[in-house]
């Protein structure tokens, strides 16, 4: 028999998780194989010193994603037509071809990380893997609430993320002491790439960007601001917790080990504290929940803003919106076929090229942020424009040491 404790707590917890809703979204579609590779292998490389990056990281996100959230509940149109309005429909086409190629681009390495998580413990093709995460997805799109599987779906996937090196974490128990240095800003040499690569990956502008969707596909009003943007929060809040676990449990680990991570096993060895033998298997399972969460949030973004970019609308449910999304699944499938297992060094160069196109994104967002007539009494605050402008003065920075680390 159900007493009224074990009620409230279920109450309670449904509540909870379905607050977080568009904030897990966010952290799950932003936190993919990419962003797994990188903080394994910074954390393998360099031990502690680059966890300031994901701290300030997140403190940025946090700020464009309460932009995005903001911009979202004071519009009845999306950003991208609100875009079109302010700058003309080249804008509007720009940034929604953009963004549709910066999740192309990430595509294949979601797949074929999905195809890996099960392939390489089994000794087998990624090939038919592929496939089957292809179909698992695109039937994903033909659910009448595609919006609650998505989030159900992503809620499941970070939740086994996080409790997984949060476990290890604790079993490892690391020098607290070097951690804690870890947050002192300093760029070891030869980091430059993997630096930008973490800065693309954790402080999505991107993901920012669709948060505004998100929040309209969820029906938030005005009135409950203050809600939303705890909710977008909580979700970057998460999104930065993993990635300082597995970077801190891979420099309490691997970096004494010597493993610099060239493969998914190599970043299996960082659960091995806790599982022993089963460690890689079981990182395996993590490397499909990044990888499928991914998998499907990108094509989500890619093909929800190509069909608005097109003037085909945005909303999930509408058959334009899901074919585009189906269209990005099968093309990312296509080129992971085709070009078989991806080296690690290539994700970790596609985020380092994002950020050649994010920070003209981002300047849009921060514009329309800091619109009156637009947002009304949810314009930007001082504190919001401080954040704002140092986390494009950030990408900026990045872009034009990208280019000349890459080019020069």
């Amino acid at each position: 028999m159900t007493n009224d404790n074990d009620k409230d707590v279920s109450t309670i917890t449904k509540k909870w998780l379905a607050y977080l809703g568009p904030g897990i979204i966010t952290a799950a579609l932003v936190f993919g194989p990419g962003s797994l590779t990188i903080t394994s292998k910074l954390g393998a490389i360099y031990e502690y010193e680059l966890l300031w990056v994901i701290i300030i990281s997140t403190i940025l996100m946090m700020a464009f994603t309460g932009m995005g959230a903001r911009i979202g509940i004071a519009t009845e149109h999306s950003l991208l037509q609100s875009f079109k309005k302010r700058w003309g429909k080249w804008a509007s086409l720009f940034t929604g071809v953009g963004i549709f190629l910066v999740t192309v681009s990430f595509q294949a390495g979601n797949a074929v990380a999905a195809g890996v998580a099960f392939a390489e413990p089994l000794g087998t093709s990624t090939v038919p893997w592929i496939l089957l995460v292809l179909v698992c997805g695109i039937l994903l799109l033909f659910f009448k609430s595609f919006y609650k599987v998505l989030e159900k779906v992503m809620i499941l996937m970070v939740g086994i993320m996080l409790v997984s090196f949060l476990l290890t974490l604790i079993i490892t128990q690391p020098d607290v002491t070097q951690v804690v240095q870890g947050a002192v800003p300093s760029i070891p040499a030869g980091s430059l790439l993997l630096v930008v690569a973490l800065v693309a990956s954790s402080f999505s502008i991107v993901g920012a960007f669709y948060q505004s969707y998100l929040v309209q596909e969820k029906g938030w009003k005005s009135g409950e601001v203050k809600k939303v943007v705890k909710e977008s929060f909580s979700g970057i809040f998460i999104l930065g917790c993993i990635s300082a676990m597995i970077l801190v449990g891979s420099g309490a680990i691997l970096y004494p080990q010597g493993i610099e991570v060239n493969s998914a096993s190599d970043m299996g060895l960082a659960l091995q504290p806790l599982f022993g033998n089963w460690a890689v298997s079981l990182f395996m399972l993590g490397l499909f929940g990044a990888s499928f969460s991914s998998l499907i949030g990108n094509a989500t973004i890619g093909g929800t803003l190509l069909a608005d970019a097109l003037s085909l609308g945005s909303d999930l449910s509408s058959k334009p919106v899901r074919i585009c999304i189906s269209l990005i699944m099968i093309a990312g499938a296509t080129i992971a076929i085709i070009f078989g297992k991806l080296p690690l060094e290539l994700i970790v160069f596609a985020q380092g090229i994002t950020i050649f196109i994010v920070p003209f994104i981002g300047a849009g967002i921060f514009i329309l942020a800091n619109d009156k007539d637009l947002m009304g009494a949810l314009v930007n605050k001082k504190f919001d424009n401080l954040l704002g402008i140092i986390g494009l003065l950030v990408l900026f920075g990045l872009a034009f040491g990208n280019f000349k680390n890459l080019f020069l």
